[in-house]
């Protein structure tokens, strides 16, 4: 299993790769949703172990509603990566524009961030929501969900991995984290080196908890 740090070393560089490879980004995330229709069976396959491990856990049929993935939801996220295909690129947007009295241009524009991790947990949908997003912003991300979801999350991280990779992106500019123990979550929250936001997406208590010890930039959500 890669570690964490591992993985924030290949995100990095994927990221910087990614900064001249905008023009791919598009058709990338069109091979996203094509890929999440045509490989639907695995991930339902997947999914299947992840409920059946919920349900002689104890999970209430409330949290497992929320984890099963089917045909109409996985068509649901392969049309959600269609709509973020629409979208505008954020990047390079003139926000704020000034020219000081000797003629200095000065200008305000977007840029990519660099690498965001996302913290999650049991909606295996969120895996290609967060990445899809993150890729149109021209980012890499590092995805780390709950252990309810983990087999769906690792089968549709790599079908996406291998659909940016046809489009010639670095497939490293979507990471799992495959480790679902606490230690791999607190390692993220330190990843200083690699890491340029941390972004939790859950309840209260998962929000509270990365905001107070992430050692890095975070959202809150």
């Amino acid at each position: 299993m890669i570690t964490v740090n591992e993985l924030g070393k290949r995100a990095k560089k994927a990221s910087r790769q990614l900064l001249t490879l905008s023009n791919k980004i598009d058709l990338a995330l069109s091979f996203i949703a094509d890929d999440l229709r045509a490989y639907e069976d695995d991930i339902i396959k997947a999914n299947k172990i992840d409920i059946e491990n919920g349900r002689n856990n104890g999970m209430s049929e409330s949290l497992i509603d929320r984890l099963m993935l089917n045909h109409d939801r996985i068509d649901s996220m392969a049309k959600g990566i269609e709509k973020i295909v629409t979208m505008d690129s954020p990047i390079g947007k003139t926000l704020w524009q000034n020219t000081t009295e000797n003629g200095l241009i000065i200008e305000k524009i977007t840029v990519p961030i660099g690498v965001i991790g996302i913290i999650f947990e049991a909606r295996p949908n969120v895996t290609a929501d967060a990445a899809g997003l993150c890729l149109k912003a021209q980012n890499a991300v590092i995805l780390r969900g709950g252990k309810e979801a983990i087999n769906s999350n690792k089968a549709i991280a790599e079908i996406m991995r291998n659909a940016i990779e046809k489009a010639g992106l670095p497939k490293d500019c979507i990471c799992l984290i495959e480790d679902t123990s606490r230690e791999s979550a607190n390692e993220l929250m330190r990843l200083r080196e690699y890491l340029d936001i941390l972004i939790p997406r859950g309840g209260k208590g998962l929000i509270r908890s990365v905001v107070e010890n992430a050692k890095v930039p975070v959202i809150e959500t």
